[in-house]
């Protein structure tokens, strides 16, 4: 084996194969570093305009993890609102989904800070009534929940929002012209009759109760669609339209307190254990709220109604188990009608959305065209000009 010659060595550097050698070095730095610049100038693209942000929302967050996120926080929610306002003794309903909101607020406010709230649409996108619209139907539907959940049973209270269904159709018809056709009509009109012969023969019935109960059904169907609308037609991501609208939600809900929640908030008995269990129910509720405008983003607000008779199989098993709910023969054979008609309805669902899932032929022309050199090297720029001013 030949030896190290420092003089070859010092040759070879210095001479015209060194010189093409160190060229070519430099020349791959320099490929690199304008690599890593165009990443840089493509995440900060992504995260700081509206589009980009929904777009990472739909890639990291798509149907099926959406709404297994919010089957489980629906779950245990309903739950800890069960022990909260029966075992705790948390007669005030309202005040707790207000204390919800208010985590909730809260918590965006900290993301808010620490810039990881991603950026809203554009104002003149979306018109000022919409999103105070939107607040307040989140603030009645909510709100109305609780109190229903107060008064009514476990099962009554899950049987009663398997009727959102039809009346989300009903509105959606009425809103935007869809139609639907005769099996789906029929598959929703056994549904409405599970959904009547579940809750007129609850043992466990309650007038004012079942009033609470029909009364949210409405807010409960404008809420989901207005929450799936805005999210796929205006570029609008979860957390950021709870941001929005939060502030509108919590002026309604002081608005309902005097009228729905019994006086003596103050006088209730604050105690660690009292506080611990309202404010994981406060926690839970932030994640349903986002968990569930994740998934009316991912999918339709008909989906996501169908969801819930899934949850409304477990709902009903654990009250029977934890809270000694007794529905009766008759009532879970209404409930087993109706979540029969609801398969039905979902099979007729899914045989429609298959052959809308293919691109159009002309599909391309609405893709988005591969960026130039000029406009990558515009977009370097805004990002070095962005890094200096924050400097």
């Amino acid at each position: 084996m030949k030896g190290f010659d420092f003089k070859d060595a010092t040759a070879f550097l210095f001479g015209k194969d060194g010189r093409k050698f160190l060229k070519r070095k430099d020349s791959d730095a320099g490929e690199a570093g304008r690599t890593l610049e165009e990443i840089r100038a493509s995440i900060f693209s992504e995260f700081r305009t509206s589009e980009g942000a929904r777009r990472q929302q739909q890639r990291f967050c798509g149907p099926f993890v959406a709404m297994t996120f919010n089957f489980f926080v629906g779950v245990s929610i309903i739950m800890a609102n069960k022990i909260v306002l029966g075992d705790v003794g948390f007669n005030f309903p309202i005040f707790l989904t207000f204390i919800h909101y208010i985590v909730s607020w809260l918590l965006l406010a900290l993301f808010r800070i620490t810039s990881l709230l991603p950026v809203c649409p554009p104002s003149k996108s979306t018109p000022f009534s919409s999103l105070f619209a939107l607040g307040t139907v989140m603030a009645l539907s909510n709100g109305l929940a609780n109190v229903s959940l107060k008064y009514n049973s476990i099962g009554f209270y899950q049987m009663a929002k398997i009727a959102v269904t039809p009346t989300i159709v009903l509105a959606e018809f009425m809103l935007f012209g869809k139609r639907i056709t005769f099996n789906k009509v029929l598959a929703l009109t056994m549904v409405s009759l599970g959904v009547a012969v579940a809750t007129v023969t609850d043992l466990q019935f309650n007038y004012f109760g079942a009033f609470v109960a029909l009364t949210w059904i409405v807010p409960s169907a404008v809420n989901k669609i207005l929450w799936s609308n805005l999210q796929q037609r205006e570029n609008w991501t979860a957390l950021a339209l709870m941001w929005k609208t939060t502030p509108v939600t919590l002026l309604f809900l002081a608005a309902l307190m005097p009228w729905l929640d019994p006086p003596g908030v103050l006088l209730f008995d604050w105690s660690f254990r009292n506080t611990v269990a309202i404010l994981i129910s406060a926690a839970l509720g932030f994640l349903l709220q986002l968990s569930g405008a994740l998934a009316l983003g991912a999918t339709s607000a008909t989906s996501h109604v169908i969801l819930g008779q899934f949850k409304t199989c477990v709902i009903l098993l654990g009250g029977s188990l934890y809270f000694h709910s007794n529905p009766g023969l008759v009532s879970t054979c209404g409930a087993a009608i109706a979540l029969l008609a609801m398969s039905v309805y979902t099979s007729l669902n899914l045989r429609q959305v298959e052959p809308e899932t293919k691109l159009p032929s002309n599909a391309a022309s609405f893709l988005p065209k591969p960026r130039t050199k000029e406009e990558t090297v515009t977009s370097i720029e805004i990002v070095n000009a962005t890094a200096e001013s924050a400097q």
